[in-house]
């Protein structure tokens, strides 16, 4: 794989962004979006791609080649295409078919497993060749909205299907480093190989990039939105990676049911269940559970530290978490209070710079694809409010 690009070429990239990708607003509900269906798809369907990938697995002599396909959205006529990292991430070879059948090499750019965004570049083959999709902003997205989703399903180049925003800000019980990541849900036929295509809105413009489906249900599919992509490509361009700050333990906050079905004196605040090794909690000596105790469904590790303040804040539910952490940045210090066998200890330790985890990376779904297993919607805003870690 490329290494992530120069600081030179990445202030070209990032000039080239701020120019192809301007804060434009999403449709808007007032004005008269009057296109015909295949006038949009004439104009973006040159935009799209087909995008090959290949990897060697040295440990399978049996299947030592995995290939991959997925599809792409070129953002900006200089060559920079937008896709999922599930699509490209960790692989040797990528290529690009282009709408017109020509294939071109791609540069990896950068990726990030956990929003499943990742940024390539390839060269025009001939000056003037290449043609960018506007991309707007998802914030005016509402359920009902119609929307229309293009891709490469199954290897079926430059397919088109249609539907509408099913709901917006969908929490799906990943990720949850940040505890929430909205998602757009939507009805639009996505298969194996649409994951990295546009999610266009009536006006024409990107709204999103398709990354997941649901294996087991009919016509319930999901999109990153472009306000979050926006979010990450300036780190994308210029470290190949985002930097997030990180703690490295996870859990839960303590829940009213819990207390009253233990009758133990159990203390409001995050409740340690597990610690990573050699992360900075693990460094500092911040211990995780030992015994699993199942709660209305829900499993509980128990045994472990719990968390009642952060940087002098109480801390009983996520949202004062955040308030917490506020913009904790990688080198911060942070003091927390810890509470073991009912007696309370303090720590300090230094945020470090959160690696890549077994958990950030999607199950395997399918030949060519990668889909997500998530739970329904109550379970996962439960999840999202519930569960956490930092």
């Amino acid at each position: 794989m490329s290494r992530p690009p120069s600081r030179r070429l990445a202030a070209t990239l990032l000039l080239a962004l701020a120019v192809a990708a301007p804060p434009a607003r999403a449709q808007d509900p007032g004005a008269a979006c009057t296109d015909s269906l295949s006038t949009i798809y004439r104009r973006l369907s040159p935009a799209v791609v087909s995008i090959g990938a290949m990897s060697i697995n040295p440990y399978d002599p049996d299947h030592r080649l995995d290939r991959v396909m997925g599809s792409g959205v070129i953002v900006d006529p200089a060559g920079l295409i937008l896709t999922n990292s599930h699509v490209v991430f960790g692989r040797q070879v990528i290529t690009v078919r282009l709408d017109d059948g020509t294939t071109v090499p791609a540069q990896f750019v950068g990726a990030d497993p956990i929003f499943d965004v990742a940024l390539l570049r390839i060269a025009a083959p001939r000056e003037g060749t290449l043609v960018a999709a506007p991309v707007a902003s998802s914030a005016g997205l509402q359920p009902g909205d119609e929307v229309y989703a293009i891709g490469n399903p199954l290897g079926l180049d430059q397919t088109l299907t249609r539907g509408i925003v099913s709901a917006v800000n969908r929490v799906l019980p990943r990720a949850l480093w940040s505890l929430t990541e909205p998602l757009i849900q939507t009805d639009a036929a996505i298969n194996p190989g649409n994951s990295g295509g546009p999610l266009v809105n009536r006006c024409g413009q990107v709204v999103g990039i398709t990354t997941a489906i649901l294996p087991d249900a009919q016509s319930i599919g999901f999109a990153v939105p472009t306000d979050l992509i926006q979010r990450v490509l300036p780190e994308l361009v210029q470290h190949g990676h985002v930097v997030r700050p990180w703690v490295g333990v996870q859990g839960q906050f303590v829940a009213p049911g819990l207390k009253e079905l233990l009758r133990v004196p159990l203390v409001d605040g995050f409740l340690v269940e597990a610690v990573e090794p050699g992360s900075p909690a693990d460094r500092a000596g911040v211990q995780g559970g030992s015994f699993e105790l199942t709660l209305q469904g829900q499993p509980v590790l128990l045994g472990g530290d719990i968390i009642t303040e952060v940087n002098g804040t109480r801390i009983d539910s996520a949202e004062r978490l955040r308030q917490a952490l506020g913009d904790w940045t990688v080198g911060a210090r942070l003091r927390l209070t810890l509470v073991r066998d009912q007696k309370a200890r303090k720590v300090e330790l230094t945020v470090t710079e959160r690696p890549l985890l077994p958990g950030d990376f999607p199950r395997p779904h399918g030949s060519d694809e990668t889909a997500r297993h998530v739970r329904d919607a109550a379970a996962s805003r439960a999840a999202a409010a519930r569960y956490g870690a930092f």
